[in-house]
């Protein structure tokens, strides 16, 4: 697949549930009304999907939600996708927010999970409950540990916020450091309806970086996992730290993925709100017709 600016798209996140378990103040609201669950893809239909992304030139598939890992046989679905390999696909990996990884771990590194993204805004246990509005920080550690006794490899997301976490930034990178975890921080997009004003909260990642220069050493890096990260080393702890930059220094210009939502329906883009809806068509007209 190739765009009208001649980017080949390789890369896509693929939401498999709009359900979470979390309520993240800055992603959606208490009251959520999810889809109805006939709406959502089948794995049946997920697969199918993939098949022909596959097929079109599709080397990474990023499993995302919601939270992937709320929806029931996710490991038989990561099995699933695992099967496609032969055809060309590179690998699959997912983003959870960590509460179900204590018990899951083991079970994705079986199924062919080699790498995962963990949300974490904050190492503060209170600031992390009022952020969540869920008292599940505890239990966050507890995934993050399983998954790298699991032998995953484990970088942090964290979303940082003018007046929220800010100050947690130093922190939570040499915490990650001690760890052997990347951290990514990523600029909140000021996209739906939720409890925080994400305009006022915006913080432009090149100020976060002169804040870490102060007690870290960054060194850029031509290190790429496939996806919008700037990477830099950092000296002092052998890890890297990502920058996704959405609004103060896009990356379209190297953007190389689509979304699709668990619904089927396909983004080029989040800050653009052209779509093009699958769900119907396969289920009306079969794959040939896809």
């Amino acid at each position: 697949m190739q765009d009208a600016h001649g980017r080949k798209i390789d890369y896509v996140r693929l939401s498999v549930t709009d359900r979470c378990n979390l309520r993240c103040t800055y992603c959606m609201a208490e009251d959520m009304e999810f889809v109805p669950r006939r709406e959502l893809l089948t794995f049946e239909e997920i697969e199918e999907l993939t098949r022909h992304l596959v097929g079109r030139g599709v080397k990474r598939i990023r499993l995302t939600g919601g939270e992937p890992l709320v929806r029931k046989g996710i490991v038989d679905l990561v099995e699933r996708l695992g099967n496609l390999r032969p055809l060309g696909l590179a690998e699959v990996t997912l983003t959870t927010n960590g509460t179900r990884l204590p018990e899951l771990s083991q079970d994705l590194f079986a199924a062919g999970i080699r790498r995962i993204n963990v949300s974490l805004d904050t190492l503060d246990p209170a600031r992390f409950a009022q952020l969540t509005r869920r008292d599940e920080f505890a239990r966050v550690l507890e995934g993050i540990e399983a998954a790298r006794n699991a032998g995953l490899a484990v970088r942090i997301n964290t979303v940082a916020m003018r007046g929220v976490n800010d100050q947690d930034l130093p922190a939570l990178l040499a915490w990650c450091g001690e760890r052997g975890f990347d951290l990514a921080l990523i600029e909140a997009m000021p996209l739906g309806e939720v409890s925080i004003d994400r305009r006022s909260a915006h913080l432009p990642l090149s100020e976060v970086r002169a804040t870490l220069e102060r007690d870290f050493t960054l060194i850029p890096s031509a290190h790429r996992t496939g996806g919008p990260a700037r990477y830099f080393d950092v000296a002092e702890t052998g890890t890297r730290i990502g920058f996704i930059t959405p609004l103060s220094d896009n990356f379209c210009a190297g953007c190389n993925r689509i979304r699709i939502a668990a619904t089927g329906t396909v983004y080029g883009c989040l800050g653009h709100d052209q779509k093009v809806e699958l769900r119907d068509v396969l289920r009306a007209a079969g794959p040939g017709e896809l």
